[in-house]
């Protein structure tokens, strides 16, 4: 989620792709970006082997109606090992990318996303060199010879550069944003080509290993759990497991002064990163998660991974945070709705993970609804209070104009009915079906679909079955069509 700090939302479109000409752009990179421009290296370059004769290419895109272009065809991305060396006062990234795959085609060649800012220098697949251009947001791979539908292989991409946001045209930024002491790394919907290469659409999750060298007085946190730090001549290398499947998008390495926290509370092991800018705002921060998460799962089913915590990163220009697995991040010391808000995506929208961006309804409207029921339990506001403050709305505010379920395109993908009218429309069902079968309802989903993706039908087929009852009436009202339903 991209969460605005007055708890609005903010609307995205999609972008071309090119870098931001901001503050943190690399020297020499036009202000227009470089979508369309060729080339690092041509497939018959000196040293390059030629093209591969069997098989064909792997499509450019996964084919999202919202953003056709994100995420590449005839390969599944299995698990990214990262390794990341960064100096925060130049921006230079060094970054050896290690990608095992399968190919679900006979496959010539495939694609890769990462953004033209960053310079790849090699390509291998199975240890030969491949073939590679950069073109736009693509890197185009070309191995040495085709790779059988169903085989597995392995890609390592060398790449350096200095790394820049993209820039939404709300004027958000999103992807690698440079702060004064490191990185605030958030990346929906796009950002996460604008720090690695990959296969970047929210269907094709895999594991992740990230290494990552900063300066002595920098820590390095990302997603997962922290299994080693190490330092050696003034830089420091943290090592972070993500041992649950992930989309892209929720990834992060986020780099700063922090004051790092690894510590055991309630059962869950929660690690922090805290900004020393905010640390005086931020005590119990690590000590908070433990109720949240406890309550939920006694909602939504066990906690679906192996660390827990989050990321205080002073950066009030970002103006939102995001739900990063395992880890969500903020740019100032979150409110107990954002938290809970953050939390209870570990389960909606991180676990289970829509299957096109037109769904996000399934991530956002589930995650207002938790933060309603979070602060019904601390007694803060009641959640027939908060359904009625957002259902108090006028039937002819645009507000009611954007059904969930289908926003309407990529610029209204974080509109407020996907959050607020998302969670009234649980809250419909609820009421419709009774309590034991709506949180039976909610812990199936939890479960049935628990590190993989579903969409909007998949969960109205499993609300129909749960409850026994046709409930085409009330998803149509409440998701599918404008106007304001009537209770």
């Amino acid at each position: 989620m991209k969460r605005l700090l007055a708890l609005t939302t903010a609307a995205f479109t999609a972008l071309p792709l090119a870098p931001a000409a901001a503050l943190d752009a690399a020297p020499g990179t036009a202000a227009g970006g470089t979508h369309g421009t060729v080339l690092d290296r041509a497939p018959d370059a000196p040293g390059a082997p030629g093209a591969a004769l069997d098989g064909a290419p792997g499509a450019p895109g996964a084919g999202d109606p919202y953003f056709p272009d994100q995420g590449n065809g005839g390969y599944d991305a299995g698990h990214y090992d990262l390794a990341l060396d960064y100096n925060p006062s130049s921006n230079q990234l060094d970054g050896v990318a290690t990608i095992a795959a399968r190919a679900t085609q006979a496959l010539s060649r495939f694609d890769l996303d990462l953004v033209r800012t960053l310079t790849v220098r090699s390509v291998t697949v199975d240890g030969a060199p491949a073939a590679f251009t950069q073109d736009g947001s693509e890197l185009v791979v070309t191995p040495a010879a085709a790779l059988p539908s169903g085989q597995g292989f392995t890609v390592v991409v060398r790449y350096d550069g200095k790394p820049t946001h993209v820039l939404d045209p709300d004027g958000s930024r999103d992807g690698w944003i440079r702060t004064n002491d490191g990185v605030f790394n958030a990346n929906e919907p796009q950002g996460a080509m604008t720090w690695y290469p990959g296969n970047h659409h929210m269907t094709d999750k895999a594991t992740y290993r990230f290494s990552v060298t900063v300066p002595d007085d920098r820590a390095a946190v990302a997603n997962g759990d922290l299994v080693l730090s190490t330092s050696r001549d003034g830089r420091t290398t943290y090592v972070w497991d993500a041992r649950q499947p992930m989309a892209s998008y929720l990834a992060t390495v986020s780099i700063g002064k922090f004051q790092l926290t690894d510590t055991r509370i309630g059962g869950y092991r929660v690690i922090t990163a805290v900004d020393p800018k905010l640390a005086g705002k931020a005590g119990g921060f690590a000590a908070r998660h433990a109720p949240v998460l406890s309550y939920f799962s006694s909602l939504f089913g066990p906690y679906p991974f192996t660390s827990t915590g989050g990321i205080v990163d002073h950066e009030p220009n970002v103006g939102y945070a995001l739900e990063t697995q395992t880890r969500p991040i903020y740019p100032v010391v979150p409110s107990e709705s954002l938290l809970a808000h953050e939390l209870a995506h570990q389960w909606f929208g991180d676990s289970v993970t829509p299957t096109r961006w037109q769904d996000i309804w399934l991530n956002e409207g589930f995650a207002n609804y938790a933060e309603w029921l979070w602060l019904d339990k601390t007694g803060s506001k009641t959640l027939q209070s908060s359904f009625d403050a957002a259902y108090a709305k006028p039937a002819d505010d645009p507000f009611w104009q954007t059904p969930p379920a289908d926003p309407g395109g990529p610029a209204d993908l974080f509109h407020d009915a996907v959050y607020d009218r998302g969670a009234m429309t649980l809250h419909a069902l609820r009421r419709a079906v009774g309590d034991s079968a709506f949180f039976t309802i909610l812990r199936t989903w939890a479960t049935e679909h628990q590190y993989g993706n579903a969409d909007t039908p998949a969960f109205v087929a499993l609300a129909e079955r749960v409850s026994g009852r046709s409930l085409t009436a009330l998803f149509d009202a409440w998701l599918h069509k404008p106007g304001k339903p009537t209770l």
